[in-house]
């Protein structure tokens, strides 16, 4: 929601081959589902702030467990009641490494000019091996993953948006979280769709592939 250049939490690691004792989980838990999102205008700005200078004083060096570091939100059982009974779209996308900064300065100028904040975002590279999925989602680039409370018509609107910015700059969406990719997007986006449609089985169909495949 900020305007600005922005701001976030930097954090990298090592596979290392010291061994850990397995974690014990003390998982919290969200209660209950509440009549309306808890995720909005009026409490993005503290929460993102509380979250940002609660970890900014952490800055240091450690070997974790994989699990906190890959996993965070697990800590957190049923995390998605705090979004309410209309849910909340993700929404996560891959633009090459060209294209990157440009492409993720105006996916973040739209959200902020829309006023529809991500509770969370997330943001990551992908190196340069090529997957042998004909449909795998990583490619060479920058991704970025967004969560937006579900506002019907408002959110759809900033979604078509960030699609925009996403096909021009030759990107492509994550399937395995979508619920709304227009038809086009998904074709330009996986190359390989046409060897893919070779192997699938006409007997199989889901709401997804009649949206992007038709049948």
């Amino acid at each position: 929601m900020d305007k600005g250049q922005g701001r976030g939490l930097f954090m990298r690691a090592n596979h290392i081959k010291s061994g850990f004792d397995e974690p014990k989980d003390r998982p919290l838990k969200m209660p209950f589902s509440p009549p309306i999102s808890l995720i909005n205008g009026l409490s993005l700005p503290p929460l993102n702030g509380g979250y940002y200078h609660l970890h900014r004083l952490k800055v240091k060096k450690a070997e974790v467990h994989y699990k906190p570091f890959f996993y965070p939100l697990d800590h957190v059982l049923e995390w998605n009641r705090i979004y309410g009974p209309k849910g909340f779209y993700q929404y996560q996308s891959v633009v090459p490494f060209e294209h990157g900064r440009a492409a993720i300065r105006a996916m973040l100028q739209a959200i902020a000019t829309s006023g529809e904040g991500s509770f969370l975002a997330v943001l990551k590279t992908f190196g340069h091996r090529q997957s042998p999925g004909l449909l795998s989602f990583p490619g060479p680039g920058v991704t970025l993953a967004l969560d937006f409370p579900n506002r019907n018509d408002r959110t759809h609107r900033l979604l078509e948006r960030l699609d925009a910015v996403v096909r021009d700059a030759g990107g492509r969406i994550y399937p395995a979280k979508d619920a709304r990719m227009p038809r086009d997007l998904f074709e330009s986006g996986y190359p390989k769709l046409g060897e893919f449609l070779n192997y699938r089985d006409a007997g199989i169909s889901s709401a997804l592939s009649r949206r992007l495949m038709g049948s």
